[in-house]
């Protein structure tokens, strides 16, 4: 399968130049447009369909930061649907103490905690999201090593993110 970097004749990037990326998809669109393989044989219908699928596929990745980060660790062979990710005991052991104020707001829903705990989860999350700057920004313009070591950084940030996605949605409810 053509990897959408390479379909888009963009470099590997956490921050794909916006601009290209729309210009590869409307004239990818127009190019492979099954309306222009109508008269053509099965085959070339076939495939054109799979490009234009392809295309779209790439475009809604390609647009979306949080999509494309997926989408690069996925590339790298770094995550799998169903991966079992240990993560760091530091940031378990923060967790922890997140889990039980949200346990306790269960039982008496204290406004004032409530919002202290929201706060300390939108800390955590800018934190995160700062620290995840520092590895994807020039990402493309690193040496190879250095580009696996920011991978593994990254790989760690996504999971640590999804986890703190999953306590937003509980704390929401």
């Amino acid at each position: 399968m053509m990897n959408y970097f390479e379909f888009y004749g963009l470099p590997l990037s956490f921050f794909p130049d916006q601009v290209m990326v729309k210009q590869q998809f409307y004239a990818l669109s127009k190019k492979y447009h099954p309306d222009f393989y109508i008269n053509k044989s099965e085959a070339e219908q076939e495939g054109a369909l799979e490009l234009s699928t392809l295309n779209n596929k790439a475009f809604q990745v390609l647009k979306d930061p949080k999509k494309t980060l997926k989408y690069i660790l996925e590339l790298k062979n770094l995550i799998a649907e169903g991966d079992h990710y240990t993560l760091p005991q530091s940031f378990l052991m923060e967790m922890m103490d997140l889990n039980e104020a949200i346990m306790e707001l269960q039982f008496d829903a204290d406004p004032q905690k409530l919002a202290e705990v929201n706060a300390q989860l939108q800390s955590m999350k800018q934190r995160l999201s700062d620290e995840l700057e520092t590895y994807t920004r020039g990402f493309e313009s690193v040496s190879a090593d250095q580009q696996d070591a920011s991978l593994l950084k990254i790989k760690d940030i996504y999971y640590r993110n999804k986890y703190l996605q999953r306590i937003e949605e509980r704390l929401a409810k």
